[in-house]
């Protein structure tokens, strides 16, 4: 004969176990809601995608951002987070947002899984080479973050901008070939690393009307000695810090000597590159770094 008592310990944990999982599927439900009715709570991973947030007035909607974005003063308590490849799942949940928001280079993957198993909106845009990229992440962002008009008006700012590079590179253009450039990034105790095709700072040099001499894609350690054969006109430089050099031109020839023998060296044409503009693609950093440049590219002594 079969025992029904037996089986009353069984059924009391079914009971209690679908109870439980009643319990948070309403509170899911429930915490879902409140992120529907509620001002976005946001997180933004990338340098890039950051500037643009505070750009389209949304800086108070933050909550995090990652370890590669720079805060005003006013907004430092903003939480920082991990850097944007390496993202944890604990960290960003525990500030219970709405959205995280980020480029394709955002991650890692497992992360991004996690945050979305948990219906928190996860947006990945393609990371902004060209103006017609950039322009659709701000429509993007504009639209995500319902601030349209500040979109539109933001577009309209750095169009105007791209114009006035425009113009100053017909003035390069009409003094000769192109300045010779060369970025270097400098890390202490490592040999410099100069940038080539396809980084931040090619795009800087080519959008101010300069031609990128490293003559290879990514970075590499390049000697002094091959510094000199390059012959660059100009050398920009930057360093892991946020804090730019005090002194470019002196630290660099006190540090790399043969370089006075360029025509960078000779003429003192050796200058910083702002580290934020080399952070994220070309975005409003990259932009007013390339428009500095255009203008100092005009006077510049190619000998």
């Amino acid at each position: 004969m079969l025992n029904f008592n037996a089986f009353l310990p069984m059924t009391r944990r079914i009971a209690i176990g679908f109870g439980l999982s009643t319990l948070l599927c309403s509170s899911a439900i429930a915490h879902q809601g409140e992120h529907d009715h509620a001002a976005p709570r946001v997180v933004s991973a990338g340098a890039g995608m950051t500037e643009l947030v505070f750009a389209l007035d949304a800086g108070d909607e933050l909550v995090a951002v990652d370890s590669t974005s720079q805060l005003p003063d006013e907004s430092q308590n903003i939480a920082k987070l991990g850097y944007h490849r390496m993202l944890s799942a604990e960290g960003i949940l525990a500030l219970n947002p709405s959205v995280v928001m980020g480029t394709d280079a955002m991650g890692p993957k497992a992360t991004l899984d996690v945050l979305s198993a948990a219906k928190i909106n996860v947006v990945q845009l393609p990371s902004a080479n060209t103006q017609a990229q950039l322009f659709s992440n701000i429509d993007a962002m504009g639209t995500l973050l319902q601030r349209e008009p500040q979109a539109k008006q933001l577009k309209s700012d750095l169009q105007q901008s791209f114009k006035d590079i425009e113009t100053k590179k017909q003035q390069i253009a009409s003094k000769g070939d192109a300045p010779k450039v060369l970025f270097l990034l400098l890390q202490a105790d490592r040999p410099a690393r100069v940038g080539g095709d396809e980084t931040a700072a090619d795009i800087i040099i080519n959008l101010a009307g300069g031609e990128n001499i490293a003559g290879f894609s990514g970075y590499k350690s390049v000697s002094q000695e091959g510094i000199l054969a390059l012959n660059p006109d100009v050398i920009l430089i930057s360093n892991r810090s946020d804090k730019a050099t005090e002194n470019p031109v002196e630290s660099l020839l006190k540090s790399m000597p043969l370089l006075a023998h360029t025509p960078a060296g000779k003429n003192k044409q050796i200058q910083n590159l702002n580290p934020q503009a080399l952070l994220g693609g070309l975005g409003i950093s990259a932009i007013a770094a390339a428009d500095k440049l255009a203008s100092d590219f005009i006077s510049v002594k190619r000998y």
